[in-house]
């Protein structure tokens, strides 16, 4: 079974603790966050991951493209994203795929669940992300103190710096 989720990226970006003060700043700051979010949730879920956008906040033709494995979709002009992912939704469905929609608009969760897909609240969403972060983070702190300590003792200022050379940071 191929699951995936179409995020109403706008609706998210309104609803998310994290990402409002992002937009009231700066709309592409926030859309870039929810992006690289979104990255972390296929990473870890394995699901195809689609974020839909208005188009009337980015003026412009439609665009279609992929940042960081997410496929990102900005609706050509007079569509909107719940009109996209309805199309989306009869367009991808299918016997082994699953389809879940991430938006907190009533009217498009009804819609889009009399067509066979699956609702995820933004609160929802929102609470997964949290709980796949925490996992990383642990992941990420139980490799540290698995790493192997250098078998030549090093002042801890100069493994700093041959890890930065490692990495490429210099």
């Amino acid at each position: 079974m191929q699951n995936i989720l179409l995020v109403d990226g706008y609706n998210i970006i309104g609803a998310w603790k994290e990402l409002r003060p992002l937009r009231d700043k700066s709309f592409e700051e926030a859309r870039n966050r929810l992006l690289d979010l979104m990255a972390e949730y296929k990473a870890a879920m394995g699901w195809r991951v689609i974020v839909v956008f208005d188009a009337h906040l980015v003026p412009g033709i439609e665009q279609t493209y992929i940042q960081n494995s997410v496929e990102v979709i900005y609706t050509r002009k007079n569509e909107t994203a719940d009109e996209r992912i309805e199309k989306l939704t009869n367009e991808l469905k299918g016997r082994k795929i699953q389809i879940y929609v991430a938006t907190s608009d009533m009217t498009e969760q009804n819609v889009i669940f009399g067509q066979g897909a699956l609702r995820k609240s933004a609160r929802e969403l929102e609470i997964e992300m949290q709980i796949i972060q925490s996992q990383i983070s642990s992941e990420v702190k139980t490799k540290q103190v698995e790493k192997p300590a250098s078998r030549i003792s090093l002042p801890k200022e100069i493994a700093i710096e041959f890890e930065k050379w490692r990495r490429g940071l210099k």
